[in-house]
């Protein structure tokens, strides 16, 4: 745990932008469960944070204003702060990739020909049950 705040790929969001909540874990664990707040809520508001305006615009339209990232599956809250921390980041950064352009493609020649291929034995089934008439 970075004690200066969080890195978000070059960026980093200061200590005081993150905000950080306790509670007990859900689920089995007997009394160290239910006597001690280990589970990790770290959350950052991005409205209010220090990153670049561009950043913050990419972040919010594809994330929410408010992100966060829980964590509860160790028994230490020390342990879970730092998961929490690292999917919060991971998330952020996930979100700052821009997704590669999907390149069109067209169907197969082959495709094509299967699907008229079909078509003919289709209609002949049909003209099969007709019953017959004059012009047959």
């Amino acid at each position: 745990m970075s004690p200066e705040g969080l890195a978000v790929g070059e960026w980093l969001i200061p200590e005081a932008e993150l905000e950080e909540l306790f509670s007990t874990p859900g689920g089995p664990g007997g009394q160290h469960a239910n006597r001690n707040e280990t589970a990790v809520t770290l959350r950052v508001d991005l409205d209010e944070s220090s990153l670049p305006e561009e950043v913050k615009a990419k972040l919010i339209g594809r994330l929410s204003p408010v992100v966060e990232a829980n964590s509860s599956e160790s028994r230490s809250q020390w342990r879970n702060r730092a998961l929490a921390r690292q999917r919060l980041a991971e998330k952020l950064e996930a979100a700052l990739v821009d997704p590669t352009p999907r390149k069109p493609t067209k169907p197969p020649r082959s495709a094509d020909q299967k699907r008229l291929d079909q078509k003919k034995v289709r209609s002949e089934q049909k003209r099969q049950r007709r019953p017959p008439g004059p012009d047959d």
